[in-house]
């Protein structure tokens, strides 16, 4: 009797238990030390570079002459090249520059797409399908770089620092993030605050907005990290060097090989070194996304994920 039993449980039927699938089976101890191996590997070759960038940036005029270029392992630290930098030359006044375009940018930039998406979410609004539509084909179809160009310069904002804000200024993506978000807040919230008389500015301002933070924190990363990045429309509509942000200061700096004004001197000298000017240029432009990254990275996925699935 138990042999037949045996049987029956074996042979695939009605009442065996259905196979589970491959990703729901508990992982072996080999395949975690392959997955943790293969994570390191990627950690490793990531951080490497980044590594020799800031050691060679670090490192003195000897140190990376006896080296032969950039520098693996520290041999004495020095922040000459930070210091000269940093002592109110052109890539002190291009940090600035990109850190006022990447405030006031982010701001106008979250302001509009968050009327906007607050606006396209809502089923009743006035022309909001038309409206959504416009927004989607503009995904698709765009007029191109000579009509844009064209555009700025009637509208008279070349070598203006408007040229860096407007012409990217709204991301359909990320208003439509924005949108799926606010689809997915109960609807009751919103119709007892207008029962109790608050407008739709109050509702977006103190309802909406303060469930929405995960969210507002990703877009809000995403437009920053877009204008602190930023260097095309730099090399495109301005023709001043002083109004020039740090990524186009950089460009200059490594690939053109063009030095600072104010630096000249001193790396024609020998006083400091080409290459670890460049590299600290590159810190510089590297780490106020490195930094801010680590705060908002624990609401990328309540924020990417709820924003895309909802609506």
């Amino acid at each position: 009797m138990s042999a037949v039993l045996d049987k029956s449980v074996r042979k695939p039927g009605r009442w065996a238990a259905p196979p589970r699938p491959v990703w729901e089976e508990e992982p072996t101890k080999a395949g975690l030390a392959g997955k943790g191996l293969v994570l390191g590997l990627a950690c490793l070759a990531i951080l490497f570079p980044l590594w020799i960038i800031v050691v060679t940036s670090l490192s003195s005029r000897e140190t990376i002459d006896q080296a032969g270029g950039l520098v693996m392992v520290p041999k004495g630290i020095t922040f000459v090249a930070y210091r000269e930098l940093l002592s109110g030359g052109q890539v002190t006044r291009a940090a600035v520059i990109s850190v006022l375009i990447t405030v006031v940018g982010t701001l106008f930039s979250m302001t509009v797409s968050v009327l906007c998406a607050y606006g396209l979410s809502r089923s009743g609004s006035l022309g909001h399908r038309w409206m959504l539509m416009l927004l989607l084909a503009t995904m698709f179809f765009s007029a191109g770089l000579i009509p844009t160009y064209l555009l700025v310069q009637s509208l008279g904002l070349t070598d203006t620092y408007l040229a860096l804000i407007l012409p990217s200024a709204v991301s359909v993506f990320n208003i439509l993030v924005l949108r799926g978000f606010f689809m997915g807040i109960s609807q009751e919230l919103v119709d007892s605050a207008r029962i109790d008389g608050a407008g739709d500015f109050r509702i977006l301002w103190q309802i909406v907005m303060p469930l929405s933070r995960a969210v507002l924190a990703v877009i809000t990363l995403f437009y920053a990290v877009g204008y602190w990045s930023a260097w095309f429309n730099a090399s495109l509509y301005l023709n001043e060097q002083n109004m020039m942000p740090l990524q186009n200061v950089m460009i200059q700096l490594v690939q053109k090989q063009e030095a600072p004004v104010g630096l000249a001197q001193a790396i024609r000298t020998g006083e400091l070194s080409g290459l670890a000017v460049q590299m600290a240029v590159m810190v510089m432009a590297l780490l106020p996304v490195a930094v801010l990254s680590p705060f908002v990275q624990k609401h990328f996925k309540k924020g990417m994920l709820t924003g895309a699935v909802k609506g």
